[in-house]
Formats: C-alpha cells, sequence, structure tokens
C-alpha cells in the first residue's frame, strides 16, 4: 500500500478509536472545520462539526468497530476511504448496530496535514444476491 493510502487508513482507525473513547478533544485535531457527517438514516441526517462532537459528548456512542473491507483512493490532495465494518452505536438509549459502509474523504491542507472532511455511515442490505450480481459486471473477473 502506498504511503498515502496506509496513511489515510491509520487515521480513520483513530477517528474511530477517538469516537469509541468519546474522546471530542482527539476527534477536533482529525476532524476539518468545515465537517459533515451523513448518518443513513430514514430520512439521512446531517451532523456538522460543531453538532458531531457535542452529540460524542452526550451519547452518540461508537462502542465497537471493526474495519473489513478497506479501500483508500488518493486523488490528488484528497482521498478517499470506504470500509465495510461492523458497528456498534447508540444514541442514549437507542441501539444501532450491525454491518455499517464507512465512506470518508480526506482533505491534506498546507497547515495541519490530513483532515477527515466529510464522513457517511450507512447500514448494509444484508442481502448478498445484489453483491453477487455486482460481481459478475466486473470485467477483471
Amino acid at each position: 500500500m502506498a504511503a498515502t493510502e496506509a496513511e489515510i487508513e491509520a487515521l480513520a482507525l483513530s477517528t474511530m478509536r477517538g469516537w469509541v473513547a468519546s474522546d471530542p478533544r482527539a476527534l477536533k485535531k482529525l476532524l476539518g472545520r468545515d465537517f459533515m457527517m451523513l448518518v443513513g438514516s430514514t430520512p439521512p441526517q446531517l451532523l456538522d462539526r460543531p453538532s458531531f462532537l457535542a452529540a460524542v459528548e452526550r451519547g452518540f456512542a461508537c462502542t465497537r468497530f471493526t474495519f473489513r473491507e478497506v479501500i483508500v483512493r488518493a486523488h490528488g490532495k484528497a482521498a478517499w476511504f470506504v470500509a465495510g465494518a461492523e458497528l456498534e452505536l447508540a444514541f442514549g438509549p437507542k441501539r444501532w448496530t450491525g454491518g455499517f459502509l464507512v465512506t470518508d474523504l480526506w482533505r491534506k491542507g498546507a497547515i495541519g496535514g490530513w483532515k477527515l472532511a466529510e464522513r457517511s455511515l450507512a447500514r448494509l442490505d444484508p442481502d448478498d444476491s445484489v453483491a453477487v450480481a455486482v460481481s459478475k459486471l466486473q470485467l477483471w473477473k
């Protein structure tokens, strides 16, 4: 894996560890000033940086995570991180667990290095027939 891709994967892990630790200070260092999180609920909901950091302090918790399939693609001063993940999330007493797709857009600034600009969380469909059908469309197989 190229250096940029390894660095982005490490930063994504650090972001998740900061969330698991309910550590807004650690998260603040990793999030860009214009950070936005899209939560794949119905309807989808947005959290800006101040809202997400406050939510972490008020009980929007990630109690466990495991990244599975990880793809990182660098595009100049931006990088796209995508991972299948097992997440245990909590909104106070409400639990949201299972397979998720985590997507991040990281941007590299002149000062401060890489910062997380966008994160999306969406539940994965447990029906694997879609994955099988799409796999058959891949020309490299």
